[in-house]
């Protein structure tokens, strides 16, 4: 028996697992390590693989898992959600970069097919590494988050021309000079009108495939599959579901990639994706670690020293242009320059989805072998420095908008902020804004907010970046302002020098800090909360001038246990006290311990102003004036002001009677405040 591709097997996880431990320790992505594997045990490194050939078809399974899964996850309704941003932004970016590298590479190699499908590999960025590094970081539903997805979603759609359109531009002797001259005018060559035709009879059965699969075939097998409540079965279904299709797409032509791709796409649309997605995942997971090794052990170290310096030169282009074109398309957008320049620093390496087209590009002869050495170190390079460059994207964009946007082009910009601002929201009815609330960031937190705000009758006013979001809500009808929270010219146009207070609730931590700070750099007073998802986060904000900071999963496990303790009978009055025990507790210990000595610092004892409704029809506090009842002597606590209708009472004295449905704006230590609303509250 020959066990050499179970040593190989075992040599390759063994690595893998050694060097990608190195990598977490040094915060690097898996697939880095993946990457450094292949180049560590491939034929330029220690050559520890003898079947290569075994590895290679390894990793084309799992780039059929990897594109199987990419499909089932694919939502049209995601991609309707934002659309303008997909197809504007992701057009612009994939054009542009696809334009300039053609042309650059067309001005050394004078042929432009082998140019335009070099501007296809460059086009193309990294979802694996990208999402994965804003995941760590907390930053997927951040404004340039949003836009990355976006642009990633068009660019994993382009794949599936890209990879149609290869043989096209193999077989056509020069496919622009034919586009130039219009073939049914110019009388094109039999052999481009026929490859025309194949294409287009090939999108047609692609779209009757998802159509007919989606609609009647699968989801009634995957019915049946189900009722026989095997998880085994569920799974042979699955892939028998996601290789058949490949294969039968492979058999007219098509790759394998995109068959599984539309295997994906047809499951999606049922009841059981999710289920699908769970169950394929960990085949995933290992089948694509061969891929990235195979990738690896392409790069030959020998050709990477010696052409060092023209590597290093196409790598800083290729970073240059990407990034451009990416803070293009976001410019385009109407997102300010800070977001757009985040925008270009998270899609400026070179994707997943190209090493599989260069593999096509190789076997049609687009890509001749030093040109593909060339493309894989830049590529690798350019994947190597992601993880860097988007650590670092807001010190990035801050020093290159201040130090190289020309100051007439930065004029020009606030300008459009201003104007965008108040095209949402007129000067005449910012003028009129007092005592009010401004939200920042309009996701579920910013939404429940406003709600709330209708109720209570507060004034409120909401900064926006997201345009699609601002377009709608005007469209219901609420006061949202688009524009970048950070600039002064926003805050000043939402009058936040006469504001009550502010909330900010929006995902991106470093872009949190900014607004902070430009806020405080303007109301020194104003009353801050912010919201924010990490216990840790909270000291840095409340250094930076927070009044209040809320992080999310300390709140949301006070909400956890407090329904456990419900849901074993322990009596109310206990869980409050334990939850103002745990509250106190933790909120000391994330304060900031030193001061700002220059502000004056006083003592001010604990305790909270609050609104309680008189419901309870109490003998000995309602009809009855404050002298009578002897709230305070008997609650310890002070009543400030009554609201009665909608009439509020401000000057409140010992004569001053209560009455039922009154509301009581309250002072006091919470525990007072907390017996008092036991007694007229329901």
């Amino acid at each position: 028996m020959d066990l050499s591709l179970i040593q190989d097997i075992v040599i390759l996880f063994g690595l893998s697992v050694v060097v990608t431990l190195l990598f977490q320790k040094i915060k690097l992505p898996t697939l880095l390590g993946y990457l450094m594997t292949g180049i560590i045990a491939g034929p330029y490194g220690l050559s520890l693989i003898n079947g290569t050939a075994e590895v290679d078809h390894m990793a084309e399974i799992g780039v059929v898992f990897l594109l199987f899964l990419i499909g089932i996850e694919f939502s049209l309704k995601q991609l309707i959600s934002i659309k303008k941003a997909v197809f504007v932004g992701g057009t612009i970016q994939a054009l542009s970069t696809i334009f300039i590298t053609a042309l650059c590479y067309y001005l050394m190699s004078g042929d432009w097919n082998k140019s335009i499908f070099i501007g296809f590999l460059f086009s193309l960025s990294s979802t694996a590494i990208v999402l994965k590094i804003l995941a760590d970081k907390g930053e997927m539903h951040s404004p340039h988050a949003r836009l990355i997805l976006a642009i990633l979603i068009f660019q994993d759609l382009l794949v599936v021309p890209m990879v149609l359109v290869t043989p096209l531009l193999a077989g056509a002797e020069n496919v622009v000079p034919l586009v130039l001259k219009t073939p049914l005018l110019a009388g094109a060559e039999d052999l481009f009108i026929r490859l025309l035709i194949e294409l287009v009879v090939k999108l047609v059965f692609v779209l009757l495939l998802v159509f007919a699969g989606a609609r009647y075939i699968v989801p009634k097998l995957l019915f049946e599959v189900a009722k026989t409540r095997s998880q085994d079965l569920f799974i042979l279904t699955t892939i028998l579901i996601c290789f058949s299709v490949a294969l039968l797409c492979h058999s007219i032509g098509l790759s394998l990639a995109l068959g599984a791709f539309l295997a994906g796409l047809i499951i999606s649309e049922s009841e059981y994706s999710h289920q699908a997605t769970g169950n394929i995942l960990p085949f995933r997971e290992i089948f694509t670690s061969f891929f990235f090794v195979s990738i690896g052990m392409l790069l030959d170290l020998s050709f990477l020293t010696e052409h060092l310096l023209w590597i290093l030169v196409l790598t800083l282009l290729a970073i240059s242009v990407k990034t451009f074109t990416a803070s293009l398309a976001s410019v385009s957008l109407n997102y300010p320059p800070r977001t757009s320049f985040k925008t270009g620093l998270a899609l400026f390496q070179v994707g997943e989805f190209a090493f599989i087209l260069s593999k096509s590009g190789i076997e049609y002869g687009l890509l001749d072998e030093t040109t593909n050495q060339y493309f894989l170190s830049v590529s690798i390079l350019t994947m190597a420095l992601t993880p860097v460059l988007m650590n670092y994207s807001e010190k990035i964009s801050k020093y290159t908008y201040k130090l190289f946007i020309p100051r007439r082009i930065k004029h020009r910009l606030h300008m459009m902020n201003v104007l965008n601002a108040k095209k949402t929201l007129s000067s005449q009815v910012a003028d009129k804004l007092k005592n009010h609330l401004i939200i920042i960031g309009y996701g579920i937190n910013g939404q429940n907010l406003s709600k709330a705000c209708k109720f209570a009758g507060i004034p409120y006013i909401i900064i926006e970046l997201n345009a699609e979001t601002v377009k709608e809500e005007l469209k219901k009808g609420e006061p949202i302002v688009y524009g970048d929270a950070m600039q002064a010219n926003i805050l000043e146009h939402v009058r936040i020098g006469a504001a009550r207070s502010v909330v900010i609730a929006i995902s991106d931590l470093k872009a949190a800090e900014n607004v902070l700070s430009s806020i405080r750099r303007i109301n020194k007073s104003i009353y801050i909360i912010v919201r924010t998802r990490s216990v840790k986060e909270v000291s840095t904000f409340m250094k930076l001038g927070a009044s209040e900071v809320i992080p999310e999963e300390f709140e949301t496990s006070v909400e956890i246990f407090t329904r456990i303790l419900n849901k074993f009978l322990i009596p109310k009055d206990q869980i409050e006290v334990f939850i103002q025990e745990i509250r106190t507790e933790i909120y000391d210990m994330m304060r900031p311990v030193h001061l700002d000595h220059s502000k004056e610092q006083v003592s001010v004892p604990y305790f909270d102003i609050v609104c309680l409704k008189v419901e309870q029809d109490r003998p000995s506090i309602v009809n009855k004036t404050l002298t009578e009842s002897a709230v305070r002597s008997k609650y310890s606590v002070q009543v400030l002001a009554i609201q009665r209708d909608k009439r509020i009472i401000h000057h409140v004295d010992g004569n001053t009677i209560v009455k039922l449905h009154d509301s009581l704006f309250i002072s006091g230590d919470p525990d007072a405040i907390s017996r008092f609303s036991n007694d007229i509250c329901i």
